[in-house]
């Protein structure tokens, strides 16, 4: 069990790119333009990152660079907690096989830098129409078609098969219309699955933001909670105008939001809750957010373990 300041917190990556400054694919930068990006993250007090396929998708990295990215990782102080996969679903039409192969990759490379979880689920690119948006999650996206979820279901069982042998789990991350888009589709998703190193990942940010009716945030981390093995974490502003029926949304730090998170982590930690954290935000300085949230966090858990 760790402590208050032991805990895996980490930033995500995501809110760097994937373009290094030359334009090129952030892969095949200089391993310099990694460190120059790390050390930000570093300064700003974290011990962990998660290396999302967003920024640096070590998947796709030759051996040789695999190395050269933990060299630079660990010139820069930094560990990994989790890797995650973004918008790579193993049952996408087309790049299903690939993802799936990526997956089982990063299965594989997740414990030589002591990460314990890797993540994935089933959110696919976004559209043109919603990178047309100020916020992408103002219009509608992918839909998962219920036609594959046998098959969806018999790919990460094959995965959480592979992370069980490694010694690590697997996280399935909630996203909105798709096979683990609500509590009650992700547990339901996550029982047929039935197996021990596969876990949800309550991300329920993702659907907090969405203009469309949504429970209470209380009553969906109740139903998800029990089976979480990792945290994407984030917050957003909701409102509902019911005389008009407009939704507004925007990202804010945690502890401003519309969840609370101070009930929603002790609630979590009561339910055995042990996995790692990993800070999230969209817009504004969304690395310099996720900062303030790991030291929101790192209160929480002391005041909840004291």
């Amino acid at each position: 069990m760790h402590s208050a300041h032991t805990w895996p917190i980490a930033a995500n990556m995501l809110g760097f790119g994937n373009r290094a400054p030359d334009g090129g694919h952030i892969k095949d930068a200089p391993a310099s333009v990694w460190a120059a990006q790390l050390r930000q993250v570093r300064e700003l007090g974290f011990d962990y990152i998660d290396p999302t396929d967003a920024w640096v998708p070590l998947a796709a990295l030759s051996d040789d660079r695999v190395e050269e990215f933990r060299t630079v990782l660990g010139d820069e102080g930094l560990a990994i907690s989790s890797i995650s996969m973004t918008r790579n679903s193993v049952v996408d039409v087309t790049n299903g096989p690939q993802n799936l192969a990526d997956a089982h990759r990063l299965i594989d490379l997740a414990p030589s830098f002591g990460a314990t979880i890797v993540n994935t689920g089933f959110m696919q690119a976004i559209t043109p129409e919603q990178g047309e948006q100020i916020w992408f999650w103002l219009v509608e996206g992918h839909v998962d078609d219920p036609a594959l979820r046998d098959l969806a279901v018999e790919r990460i069982r094959e995965l959480g098969d592979h992370a069980r042998t490694n010694g690590i789990e697997l996280s399935l991350e909630m996203y909105e219309d798709t096979y683990i888009g609500t509590p009650d589709e992700a547990v339901s998703f996550l029982r047929d699955v039935d197996h021990d190193a596969v876990g949800l990942n309550p991300d329920l940010g993702n659907l907090i933001r969405l203009h469309r009716p949504m429970p209470h945030f209380s009553e969906m981390f109740a139903k998800v909670l029990p089976y979480s093995n990792f945290w994407h974490i984030k917050n957003y502003s909701r409102d509902y105008d019911p005389a008009t029926g407009a939704y507004s949304s925007a990202p804010l730090p945690l502890k401003h939001g519309y969840i609370n998170y101070r009930q929603m982590i002790r609630l979590a930690l009561e339910l055995g809750y042990t996995g790692p954290f990993c800070c999230e935000h969209y817009g504004s300085d969304s690395l310099g957010v996720c900062a303030e949230n790991r030291e929101y966090i790192e209160q929480v858990l002391t005041s909840a373990l004291a």
